[in-house]
């Protein structure tokens, strides 16, 4: 597929000082400020094409925090576009992912989704200290330290009133890291989670 780089961003990467990259930011960026990665042409997306087509155009070491909402559950290998973020963020960079967890009752309803998160997901990529349970280590890990999990509880307009609800679920379930692994794996089928977020940082 061609890219397109609607602001001429790729031929001045080194002129730009601090590079912020949001991965599949579709119609809505969360971050205006942020560098627009999504392979449909939307007016806020700066670089139209694949995302790993774009990113391979980046430099080693030359991007400061990268963002993606609700896009790694889109692709077919998340732990390929880890690696290549690893390679183009530098040392201390931010990581920040937002997914549907797992038991989000919608997330089988879209077939484009490839992939499915939990608490523990970027535990067994990544170096982590932040839970009590310890995972098996299959691979090599990444250069990426887990700093954060969050799990966020919500219902989309107009269910106001369970939205309410579930946003006291998330109040309880993220006190500390024994209720998050506490509901995880005895409570996340009877109240379900609609989203996970994730922050790394670059080691």
């Amino acid at each position: 597929m061609k890219i397109v780089d609607k602001n001429n961003i790729l031929s001045r990467l080194d002129k730009i000082p601090g590079l912020h990259l949001e991965l599949g930011c579709g119609n809505r960026k969360k971050n205006p400020d942020h560098i627009g990665i999504d392979l449909l042409d939307y007016d806020c997306v700066d670089i139209v094409g694949d995302v790993f087509e774009v990113i391979k155009l980046f430099p080693d070491s030359s991007v400061a925090s990268v963002s993606a909402f609700h896009f790694l559950e889109h692709i077919e290998d998340p732990k390929a576009l880890l690696q290549e973020l690893q390679r183009i963020t530098r040392k201390n960079s931010l990581l920040e992912i937002v997914v549907p967890h797992f038991s989000n009752p919608h997330y089988y309803s879209d077939l484009t989704h490839k992939s499915s998160y939990g608490l523990y997901t970027f535990s067994y990529m990544c170096s982590c200290s932040l839970f009590r349970r310890e995972v098996p280590s299959y691979e090599t890990k990444y250069e990426y330290k887990l700093i954060n999990v969050e799990l966020v509880f919500k219902s989309s307009p107009p269910f106001y009133f369970r939205h309410a609800i579930k946003k006291f679920f998330g109040f309880l379930f993220n006190l500390n890291t024994y209720t998050k692994e506490l509901y995880e794996e005895n409570l996340c089928y009877i109240f379900p989670c609609y989203e996970i977020r994730y922050k790394m940082r670059r080691n």
